[in-house]
């Protein structure tokens, strides 16, 4: 049974005791400042777990998203006992310690992670809430209806946050307008197959899966609209054809994009359609890839001896973190940890559908290779929150090598274009610029010199070749990328620079 669709009346639900006990009013009929360090409450409003690294947005903002990812969390578990304490700290968050929900903030993305929890558990959490804290909730969540979002996959939050609001009866006009909004925004960036770009131009990464298509397909499923869950499902149905490709049979999903520190959130458009029916892998296949995915992290030191997420890819590296990511960033991993009731008959989850050794990882595709509609761009994206300089390396003309991701042998042909500001284009005979295991690209440096690249790929190997024309004498060059420092394999040869000087691959 769908959590959402309660049918509890607001008014007389059993509700626990979650009541907030303001400070008494002073002499002058003012509540006074809150000293420093004083607790509002005993539930947990904000979670920044330890540590000294802070995203750009601040610690309180740092602090809100480790509230809304593990709500979020305890939500997908739905967890009754967690949920009693999470009441606890809504209603001390939306009391003023949250900061508010404005343009482009880190608090619209926190928003929609609250709203959701709440949709899922309604009458485990919201309908237990007493009036005043709902109200004050709700307002809180309002502000996201008509908070600018980053153009991207950020245009989904309002959704998530509106089907909400909608379904409590909440400013139902606002998000209405708020989610057709949203939904039609995202339909520029749909290019067929299955596949979005996150934003303008050719965006491709994770994202793909864990937001432009969670959020919408979610949000249908949820709303019990088939309209619409017949057109989002039908794509993440569609792309999952695909997506299935980007796993090796360890488990280890294909290094590519941004937000890396999600790691088993890449399982989460898998989960998506087997709990909502959108899915043409079989039922074993999915709890393999879902489970494998995991696994795999957890065997690389994802989790500390404490028990918590580290911040990058196995262990703690910083090296995959954007300057948005806060502490508790890689806690958004819980996308990839529901595991829907297995359906009836001999091939549910723990069928026989699965391939793969040891019980987890993807389909052997090796020595084959396949030209996906998406052309990757590993770190393009619409401006903030921005990518951080690597500390400590001098900046560089970069070779936008077109790039042929595997792993284990399961090749999968994509193109890339690493700097938004210098797109390249397809090259070649043929007008998408690849063919049956080669791709091929152009774009013009940052300095003026023009560069052609090629990759060609056999089995799970690999080799890129690229022609720089115009660079001055002398200048550096390279090529980066690729699964560096995480057991993948290369060779350095040279490479002729025409025009300038010999430089190594």
């Amino acid at each position: 049974m769908r959590a959402s669709r309660c049918t509890c009346p607001p008014t007389t639900a059993r509700r626990a005791p979650h009541r907030l006990h303001p400070r008494p009013l002073g002499d002058d009929g003012r509540r006074p400042p809150r000293r420093r360090g004083a607790v509002r409450d005993r539930g947990p409003r904000a979670l920044p777990p330890p540590g000294t690294h802070t995203s750009h947005s601040g610690r309180l903002s740092d602090g809100l998203e480790g509230y809304a990812r593990t709500l979020l969390l305890a939500a997908l578990r739905r967890d009754e006992t967690a949920l009693e304490r999470y009441a606890d700290g809504l209603a001390a968050g939306v009391a003023g310690v949250w900061p508010s929900i404005e343009d482009r903030s880190q608090p619209l993305v926190e928003a929609a992670s609250v709203a959701l929890a709440l949709r899922l558990t309604r009458p485990l959490l919201w309908d237990r809430l007493d009036d005043p804290v709902r109200q004050r909730a709700a307002d809180w969540l309002a502000d996201a209806l008509t908070a600018e979002p980053w153009p991207c996959n950020w245009e989904l939050f309002p959704v998530t946050v509106g089907g909400f609001l909608q379904d409590v009866g909440h400013e139902v006009d606002a998000s209405r307008k708020a989610i057709d909004r949203g939904l039609s925004r995202i339909e520029d960036w749909y290019v067929g197959d299955g596949w979005y770009t996150d934003g303008d131009g050719r965006k491709f990464d994770y994202y793909n899966g864990w937001a432009m298509h969670l959020y919408p397909v979610l949000h249908a499923w949820l709303a019990d609209d088939p309209r619409l869950l017949d057109l989002y499902g039908g794509r993440l149905e569609r792309h999952l054809a695909d997506y299935a490709r980007l796993f090796g049979a360890d488990g280890a999903p294909m290094l590519q994009g941004r937000s890396l520190t999600y790691r088993f959130a890449t399982a989460a458009p898998l989960w998506l359609g087997a709990l909502t029916g959108r899915t043409p892998l079989p039922a074993g296949e999915t709890r393999r890839l879902a489970s494998g995915a995991l696994k795999y992290f957890l065997e690389r030191d994802a989790v500390d001896a404490d028990g918590l997420l580290t911040l990058g890819w196995h262990g703690p590296n910083e090296a995959f973190l954007q300057s948005y990511s806060g502490p508790a960033s890689p806690v958004l991993g819980e996308q990839g940890l529901p595991r829907p009731a297995p359906p009836a008959g001999p091939r549910g989850l723990d069928g026989d559908g699965g391939t793969g050794p040891g019980g987890t990882g993807g389909r052997d595709h090796a020595g084959r290779a396949r030209q996906l509609a998406a052309s990757v761009d590993q770190f393009g994206r619409p401006r903030p929150p921005p990518q951080p300089r690597q500390r400590g390396r001098p900046l560089r003309p970069v070779l936008h090598a077109p790039r042929l991701l595997h792993g284990d042998g399961a090749l999968v042909v994509v193109r890339q274009q690493r700097d938004r500001r210098r797109r390249s284009e397809p090259y070649g005979d043929r007008a998408a610029g690849g063919g049956e295991g080669w791709v091929a690209s152009r774009h013009t440096a940052a300095d003026g010199a023009h560069v052609v690249s090629l990759v060609v790929a056999e089995g799970a190997v690999e080799v890129r070749a690229h022609l720089v024309v115009g660079a001055a004498r002398g200048r550096p060059c390279g090529s980066r990328g690729g699964g560096r420092g995480v057991g993948c394999g290369r060779t350095r040869l040279p490479a002729r620079v025409v025009g300038g000087r010999r430089c190594d691959r």
